[in-house]
């Protein structure tokens, strides 16, 4: 049950975008339309979830036993650097036009701050391996769903008959903040 409640919480409750505001270049930057909202997410579940399994045992097994726990920033870092470029090579060779379309913000995951944000939650709430992994899984496919949310909204406004005051970056915003109310309503949803 545990592990259900740190799903349901980092996937809703805590979502990382909407209620703590994090990683929002690639929310504003990727969710131009719903298949590039959902590969980009795919990608950063990806790294985020490889980030978790790789970092956590780095940290607990190498840096705190070598008391160089002060390079835990510059380690993670080149860590979730190496998977990005893993996940480019990856979609270059065998998904082009994603890897195409997503230009500028495929090596933008490496400075992702919600990938390392999760690497280190998951040290400072003390989660065991397995609860980082399923923590790390919830956060991405929070990311994932507020992506894939705003990109539909950005769709459907495209074809709306709005104000002129209105469109494109004043629309994105009010879209954004409305999710993000929305999102405030499972507060009460995991005790």
């Amino acid at each position: 049950m545990n592990l259900a409640k740190i799903f349901i919480s980092a996937f809703l409750i805590d979502n990382i975008v909407l209620m703590r505001f994090i990683a929002l270049c690639p929310f504003i930057g990727m969710s131009v339309d719903v298949p590039k909202s959902f590969g980009m997410g795919l990608a950063v579940t990806f790294v985020m979830v490889m980030a978790t399994i790789v970092t956590w045992p780095l940290y607990h097994f190498v840096l705190v036993p070598l008391n160089i726990g002060f390079l835990q920033i510059l380690v993670f870092i080149l860590v979730i650097a190496t998977l990005v470029q893993l996940v480019e090579f990856f979609l270059k060779k065998q998904v082009p036009s994603l890897y195409g379309s997503m230009g500028i913000y495929l090596p933008l995951i490496t400075t992702n701050c919600a990938i390392l944000a999760v690497t280190f939650d998951n040290i400072t709430r003390g989660f065991n391996l397995v609860e980082s992994v399923v923590y790390a899984v919830g956060v991405a496919a929070g990311f994932l769903l507020s992506m894939v949310l705003l990109a539909g909204i950005r769709e459907r406004v495209r074809t709306s008959p709005i104000p002129e005051f209105l469109k494109g970056t004043p629309m994105l915003f009010a879209a954004t903040s409305l999710l993000a109310v929305a999102f405030m309503g499972f507060a009460g949803l995991v005790k």
